[in-house]
């Protein structure tokens, strides 16, 4: 099969499949006429030089390849989709780059740095979205879950490893992680969603008291994706004691929460991360890629 054609089967089928496509997975189109890895990596450069100078783009994430819209494509694009992009809490930003910049952690350890309790509805709507899972749980008295990343993080945010990640000491304010990290299309939106504060920390409806320090409410736009829904339209657990058993080797990201109980793990740690943090057996944070 002729160089050309190569190409063409491999554009064909990253712009069908609307998901990232390994190598493996592209050979696997082509059947018994599958063509070698360093034939495929080369129709692949050949896309991305012809994307150059286009709208569009070839980008390598964590799961694979895949054709997404340019980022500064976004304002003319978002208009394609009546509905508003949801809006997440500052609160779940700040949680989320926590759980990026420091896993493993634990929930305790996000209270401490954030100096307020964490809502369990933040944690909830992390774990729904597939970006953080359980991998681990911190061997001291209740033992905690441990939170970190999945491959559908590093998807969503147009990552190839966790090292890709812009350094915290260029990050003054939580809104600056969004412009860098593209966001997912408008065509895979959820609805609204309303994290404002610890359930266990927010008002009671019936004398009005707040038991607790509670998480701001501020908004930050959901980021917008350089991803590609399918078919031509925008392009885009088992748990193991220590987190580095659970990560991958090369993304640093876990797996996504096939399988996993993270909403069980999640009421296991509401009533043990407390223990923890009393207990001042806390492990040192340290950044994704440090020795």
């Amino acid at each position: 099969m002729n160089k050309e054609k190569i190409k063409h089967i491999v554009e064909a089928s990253l712009l069908a499949a609307g998901r990232p496509l390994s190598l493996d997975a592209l050979a696997g189109v082509f059947g018994i006429e599958a063509p070698s890895r360093d034939e495929l990596l080369e129709a692949i450069e050949a896309l991305r030089a012809d994307y150059e100078s286009r709208g569009i783009m070839l980008a390598e994430v964590a799961s694979g390849y895949r054709v997404q819209v340019r980022s500064n494509m976004a304002d003319w694009i978002s208009r394609l989709w009546e509905e508003r992009p949801p809006r997440y809490s500052r609160a779940l930003m700040e949680t989320l780059a926590l759980i990026a910049y420091r896993q493993p952690i634990t929930r305790a350890e996000i209270e401490e740095i954030r100096g307020v309790s964490v809502s369990t509805n933040i944690v909830r709507t992390l774990g729904e979205r597939n970006w953080v899972r359980v991998v681990g749980h911190r061997d001291v008295p209740g033992k905690p879950a441990m939170y970190g990343t999945t491959r559908e993080f590093l998807d969503y945010f147009g990552l190839k490893r966790l090292d890709e990640l812009p350094p915290l000491s260029e990050l003054r304010d939580i809104d600056q992680v969004n412009p860098e990290l593209a966001f997912e299309s408008a065509q895979q939106q959820v609805p609204a969603v309303s994290v404002e504060g610890d359930s266990e920390a927010s008002s009671s409806p019936e004398d009005g008291r707040q038991s607790g320090p509670s998480d701001a409410t501020d908004e930050v736009p959901e980021p917008v994706a350089d991803s590609a829904p399918p078919h031509g339209e925008t392009l885009a657990r088992q748990d193991t004691t220590h987190a580095e058993e659970a990560a991958d080797p090369e993304t640093g990201a876990v797996d996504g929460p096939e399988g996993s109980d993270f909403r069980a793990e999640e009421r296991d740690a509401n009533g043990s991360e407390s223990n923890a943090r009393d207990s001042g057996n806390v492990v040192p944070l340290k950044k994704p890629g440090s020795a």
